[in-house]
């Protein structure tokens, strides 16, 4: 009983402070996770879930898996693996995400797509399959949704990226005219030098309030990369690091919420030739 109550308060409190509903679009990746996913402006391969127009930074074939735990709860884990392929007429990338537990999961499969116009812009755009498995008799739902991303840079130092996720307010289901959340995303990153990235931005769900983001990320050698970060609404503290190595990105992070504790996350991508890096603002 008192387990059961205990994730019900957890449960309660991802669909308070983190606009948790039906087809929700989490952040993926444990390098983004570790500047507080401050990450729309940035160009590495998780780009394919936070901003698609960032795919351009992605030079070599390259595959990955992320894994979050919610406040140590299994329950409450968040499973995601990506495929991110370039080619002369742009960049394509695959992805999928499983949030939940056998009573209750929602499931994501993106078809993505990105290409640079210069060498300032690019854009992404993603098409969604968003799927929700209720037990006990409440069946399924089900929606197609799309994403759109931009990057510009500004200059050799400053980068401003958008994102929204689905525009259209796709219909989840007709009972209370149920939909997918719409969220867009705008922020600014500034590289300091090769070695250090400071990044902002602000999220909105339009049935919420804003979340601000801030994080930064060092680099004082090519193998190793340590970040931080902090977001609001509710107050979440970020840290993490990475680990480069050979054809290997292996990054940790995790947020510690006040009242709820710690959830860690922990993602590896493998990149089929030589890595160009985690992270980059070029």
């Amino acid at each position: 009983m008192i387990k059961c109550f205990y994730f019900s308060t957890i449960l309660f409190n991802l669909i308070g402070f983190s606009c948790f509903a039906t087809g929700e679009n989490w952040p993926i990746g444990g390098a983004p996770a570790g500047m507080s996913n401050a990450t729309v402006t940035l160009n590495d391969f998780w780009s394919i879930n936070n901003n698609q127009a960032g795919l351009t930074g992605v030079k070599n074939l390259s595959a990955g898996i992320y894994y979050e735990n919610h406040f140590g709860l299994k329950d409450l884990g968040l499973k995601a693996g990506a495929i991110v392929l370039p080619t002369k007429s742009g960049v394509f990338g695959l992805s999928t995400t499983y949030f939940g537990y056998t009573q209750y999961n929602e499931n994501k499969i993106g078809l993505a797509y990105a290409k640079s116009f210069g060498t300032k812009f690019s854009v992404g755009v993603q098409l969604d399959y968003l799927s929700t498995h209720i037990a006990e008799n409440y069946g399924n739902s089900s929606t197609v949704a799309a994403e759109i991303g931009l990057r510009y840079k500004i200059n050799k130092n400053l980068v401003i990226g958008t994102h929204v996720f689905n525009p259209t307010r796709a219909k989840v289901a007709s009972y209370n005219d149920e939909r997918a959340p719409t969220i867009v995303k705008l922020g600014l990153s500034y590289l300091f030098s090769d070695k250090v990235i400071l990044a902002v931005e602000s999220d909105k769900d339009i049935q919420y309030d804003p979340v601000f983001k801030a994080g930064i990320e060092y680099h004082p050698i090519k193998a190793l990369y340590f970040r931080t970060g902090i977001s609001t609404n509710p107050v979440l503290n970020s840290f993490g690091f990475g680990i480069e190595q050979a054809n290997f990105n292996l990054d940790f992070a995790a947020s510690y919420h006040q009242t709820l504790g710690f959830t860690p996350q922990v993602s590896l991508i493998y990149h089929f030739s030589k890595s160009t890096g985690t992270h980059t603002a070029e």
